[in-house]
């Protein structure tokens, strides 16, 4: 019997070798597809191999800090006196003085020459000097990034370069110094910067 078993394999043992080829393709396509999704990480992720402790929540897992808001800064009007020329740097006003259209980074106030001039927050006299278009300025440096600027007033100035000051305190007085802005008669020009970008200064009066 055994012989003839091995008589009816004798020449057929290609086919054998092909039938088993197929059986093992076929059991290593099934571990592949059961195993797939499966994927290790990355070798430079770590693994945490303890899981989460027992009792804790998403909520308790740590946060990074964020970065602490900018405190918005609260101005005063620095002089009591009426807008003759709004702030408008997202639009176009007409300059009475050169006589055309443009942009206009700060806040006209019209006063008598004379007037006090009060710093519109406390902060610290940055510079003074004497521009030749918007005449005698002076700048305060603020906490948060803010620079407010007064600019046309009259020459003699009650405060000097790094000078701390407190809101009210008198920095000088109206005048009509600058030469850009003539037409508008005495009166200050008063700007707020926030890191170099201008703000208007009405949306920020307490």
């Amino acid at each position: 019997m055994k012989k003839d078993f091995w008589k009816r394999l004798d020449g057929k043992g290609y086919y054998i070798a092909l039938i088993l080829c197929a059986v093992a393709i076929g059991i290593s396509g099934f571990v592949y597809y059961r195993t797939a999704g499966l994927e290790a990480p990355p070798a430079d992720v770590p693994v945490d191999a303890t899981g989460p402790l027992e009792g804790a929540s998403l909520s308790d897992k740590p946060t990074t800090p964020t970065q602490t808001e900018r405190k918005p800064l609260k101005l005063q009007m620095p002089v009591e006196g009426q807008i003759v020329r709004p702030h408008c740097v997202d639009c176009l006003s007409y300059d009475p003085t050169t006589r055309d259209w443009r942009t206009h980074e700060g806040l006209d106030l019209a006063a008598e020459t004379g007037t006090p001039v009060t710093a519109a927050a406390d902060g610290t006299v940055y510079t003074t000097y004497q521009d030749e278009t918007m005449g005698t300025t002076v700048v305060l440096s603020h906490e948060g990034g803010y620079v407010t600027t007064y600019a046309s007033l009259s020459p003699e100035l009650k405060v000097q370069t790094g000078q701390e000051v407190h809101t009210g305190d008198v920095i000088g007085t109206v005048g009509n110094t600058a030469l850009l802005e003539t037409a508008l008669g005495d009166h200050i020009h008063f700007t707020v910067l926030l890191d170099d970008e201008p703000v208007d200064p009405a949306t920020m009066l307490e």
